[in-house]
C-alpha cells in the first residue's frame, strides 16, 4: 500500500440524452476515514462511481485519486479496488478460480488470492460455483477481488447487500479496520443506521445534486430534550419568554431545543414546574437524511 490517495471529485457532470443523472457534483474523500455516500435510489450514486473508475465518461468534470484520474494510474487495481456488483462471475468458475484469475490479471500473485479469501471469509465457500454462491457470498467474493492489490482507496457500492446480521456487522469492523490502516473508503448505501455506525464523514446527494457534505456528526445539530408535565403550558410559556425554541407533541409534552438536559431541569426548578419525564433525544441519521433528501420517494 503507498501513501495517502484522497479521492477529489470536482464539477462531475453526466446526461443521459434528455436526463441529468449528477450535476455538478463535487466533494472530497479522505484517508484514513470512511466516508459514507447517501441519497435516495436514483440519486446518482452508482453513476458517480462508474464516472470514478471510468466505466462511463463524463459530461463535465473530473474525478481523480491522489490527483490523478483512474485510466493515468500507473497500476489502477493496485490504487483503487471497487465493489459496484457482483454478477461479474464465471458460472463455470469456483469462488478460488476467480480470485486466481483476477490476481493473475494484476500481477498481484496467486498467493495474494488466498490471503484475501482468508481476509474475507471466502474461504469457507472457495470451493464452491461462482453460480451456486448467495448475494451474501457473492458480495464477499466482490470485496476479496477489490482487495487483491491491497489498494489504497476502496469505492464500495451497496457493500452490505445480502449479508446477514452477522455479516453486515463483520463488514462494519472490516471496513473501519481498513480504514484505519490509513485506505480512503468511500461507502455508498442506502442502509443508513450502517452508514450510521461506520462512516465519519457523509455525502449526501439528491437528484443528482450535493445536498451536504462534511462530518457526520456535524449533521445532527443539537439534541432536543422530551419532558413531561402537569403544567406544560406554564412551562412552555416561561422558555418561549426567554426565546428558547418548544414544540408541543401533546398536551403534557414538550420538546426543548437549544437546551442541555441540566439547563432544562434547572429551569424547571426555577420556575416551580414538577417534571414526571426528562429525555435527551437525538436524532438519527435517518431522521437527517429524509430532512435533506425530502423524504423517501
Amino acid at each position: 500500500m503507498g501513501s495517502e490517495m484522497n479521492i477529489e471529485v470536482r464539477g462531475l457532470t453526466k446526461a443521459f440524452g434528455p436526463v441529468n443523472a449528477v450535476t455538478d457534483l463535487s466533494f472530497e474523500a479522505e484517508a484514513g476515514i470512511v466516508t459514507g455516500f447517501l441519497g435516495p435510489n436514483g440519486a446518482g450514486k452508482t453513476t458517480t462511481m462508474q464516472m470514478m473508475l471510468g466505466l462511463v465518461t463524463p459530461s463535465a468534470g473530473t474525478a481523480t485519486f491522489g490527483g490523478r484520474r483512474y485510466a493515468d494510474l500507473p497500476r489502477p487495481s493496485a490504487a483503487v479496488g471497487a465493489v459496484l456488483d457482483s454478477a461479474g462471475f464465471h458460472p463455470a468458475h469456483t469462488a478460488r478460480d476467480h480470485l486466481r484469475v483476477y490476481a493473475r490479471m494484476g500481477r498481484h500473485g496467486t498467493a495474494r488470492a488466498g490471503q484475501v479469501a482468508d481476509l474475507t471469509g471466502v474461504s469457507a465457500f472457495a470451493g464452491r460455483l461462482t453460480s451456486t454462491l448467495s448475494t451474501g457470498m457473492r458480495q464477499r467474493l466482490s470485496l476479496a477481488t477489490a482487495l487483491l492489490g491491497d489498494p489504497q482507496v476502496l469505492l464500495l457500492d451497496e457493500p452490505s447487500n445480502g449479508l446477514d446480521p452477522e455479516g453486515i456487522a463483520w463488514l462494519r469492523r472490516f471496513v473501519r479496520e481498513l480504514a484505519a490502516e490509513g485506505r480512503t473508503i468511500l461507502v455508498s448505501s442506502h442502509v443508513l443506521g450502517e452508514i450510521e455506525h461506520m462512516a465519519d464523514n457523509v455525502v449526501v446527494v439528491r437528484d443528482g445534486r450535493l445536498v451536504t457534505a462534511g462530518p457526520i456528526t456535524g449533521l445532527y445539530g443539537t439534541a432536543a430534550v422530551l419532558v413531561r408535565s402537569p403544567r406544560a403550558d406554564l412551562f412552555a410559556a416561561e422558555l418561549a419568554a426567554s426565546g428558547v425554541r418548544v414544540e408541543r407533541p401533546g398536551p403534557d409534552l414538550l420538546r426543548i431545543h437549544d437546551l442541555s438536559t441540566e439547563e432544562v431541569a434547572a429551569a424547571a426548578a426555577s420556575h416551580g414546574v414538577p417534571l414526571h419525564e426528562i429525555t435527551p433525544e437525538h436524532p438519527t441519521l435517518e431522521h437527517v437524511f429524509l430532512h435533506l433528501t425530502g423524504g423517501s420517494r
